[in-house]
């Protein structure tokens, strides 16, 4: 694909976005698509068979970019000077990233639509959701070799760790959006006193 086709492909993509964030995928058009990137109903379609094509990739896109955590858990925890502010900065990073107003949305649409597209909404949250946790297992299960936490079920952490970093902060913004008032000071203060929690169950004696 050269230079001009890539360029049209992303204005495509990124019109499409907008508009399904805004509208839905129900309330968007492929017309307003066309109209928003300022190409022609036919480049659309030469990129994409289909709205449903399109906002596959946009969603799965989105949901690859959950590969950069994911990459950066081990060297987060390793390059700590110890579990705790490991932990800590994991936190910190893992609420940032969720809690960021465009994938917020992206994840209402998601939760919307999974009725019509189940097998979208169960790739996303695979490559997403799931891959994190999966990958915070394996990086809890290493520690626990190395006697630095104490656990028996590197998953059933991994989950606890989730829910207690992210549950109540992504609870508020699902529902309240805008107004759930999380600042970023509120969101490491709560991610610190999540670390918290964990450890009080999960350091070794």
């Amino acid at each position: 694909m050269d230079g001009r086709s890539a360029r049209k492909r992303q204005a495509i993509m990124d019109a499409a976005t907008e508009l399904f964030l805004a509208n839905g995928y129900q309330g968007t058009s492929m017309d307003e698509i066309a109209a928003l990137a300022e190409v022609s109903k036919q480049t659309v379609y030469k990129n994409f068979a289909d709205k449903q094509q399109l906002f596959a990739e946009i969603v799965l896109g989105t949901a690859a970019r959950a590969d950069e955590f994911v990459r950066a858990i081990p060297g987060v925890l390793a390059d700590a000077p110890d579990v705790e502010a490991g932990l800590r900065t994991l936190a910190r990073r893992y609420l940032a990233a969720v809690m960021r107003p465009e994938l917020l949305q992206l994840r209402r649409l998601v939760i919307s639509e999974a009725g019509h597209f189940p097998d979208l909404a169960r790739d996303y949250y695979k490559r997403a959701p799931d891959h994190v946790m999966a990958t915070l297992a394996a990086q809890f299960g290493d520690l626990s070799e190395k006697g630095l936490l104490d656990l028996d079920d590197p998953d059933a952490a991994a989950s606890h760790y989730a829910f207690l970093v992210l549950g109540h902060p992504l609870d508020r913004a699902m529902f309240l959006g805008a107004e759930c008032g999380l600042t970023p000071t509120a969101m490491n203060k709560h991610a610190d006193a999540a670390v918290g929690v964990f450890l009080a169950a999960y350091r070794p004696d």
